[in-house]
């Protein structure tokens, strides 16, 4: 590996504490082959286990920063990695996205970190290029109207707003009411560690 390869990478420490509790889910859900789309790929490090552990796929991640396509492109030249496509300069909010076709998409921790037309985007553009019966997986903290929330992540979400007022722990209530609207039913949640969720949509 160059120098140049191992400096480009970055690394978010939550990602080696959740990684392989999200494949677990995952790995019922996805499926047997076609293309899977991350939203927010970030570092790049999610993706690269995933493609690791699912060479019968190919992966297509995903980000807008500039900084965050460099960190996915060196992941993936560090792991020698043939089933993970370049990354691709995408924006969740944005009306049209540069993709043709998949099969499923993954999003992991976005919404709590994003304006809300964020996850609007989201849900319009999986709605509009997921085959019925296709993946959304979304995982994440989120406010239950049933459940209280725990002090962690209401902390969390204080920090969060103190950020940037846009950014926020998001109900779930309303995250299914904005999947329903582009037709991705939900198929049910998952409870995770650290107070976190998996919720699965399916295009209907």
């Amino acid at each position: 590996m160059t120098d140049s390869v191992r400096a480009g990478r970055r690394y978010a420490p939550a990602t080696a504490r959740n990684r392989d509790s999200i494949l677990d889910v995952l790995g019922s859900l996805l499926p047997e082959s076609g293309v899977v789309l991350e939203i927010a790929s970030g570092t790049g490090e999610h993706v690269v286990h995933f493609a690791r552990a699912r060479p019968d796929l190919l992966w297509q991640p995903t980000d807008p920063s500039a900084d965050a396509r460099d960190s996915i492109a060196a992941w993936v030249a560090a792991e020698g990695l043939q089933n993970v496509r370049a990354p691709l300069d995408l924006d969740a909010a944005a009306e049209r996205w540069p993709i043709g076709r998949i099969d499923a998409a993954v999003c992991i921790n976005m919404l709590h970190i994003s304006p809300w037309a964020a996850t609007e985007g989201l849900m319009r553009g999986a709605g509009l290029h997921a085959p019925p019966g296709g993946l959304l997986y979304i995982y994440g903290p989120f406010r239950r109207a049933d459940v209280p929330t725990a002090p962690s992540n209401e902390a969390f979400d204080a920090d969060l707003k103190a950020r940037d007022a846009r950014w926020g722990l998001r109900d779930l209530d309303d995250v299914r009411s904005e999947a329903d609207a582009n037709g991705l039913g939900f198929e049910g949640l998952v409870e995770m560690p650290a107070n976190n969720l998996s919720l699965i949509f399916r295009k209907r």
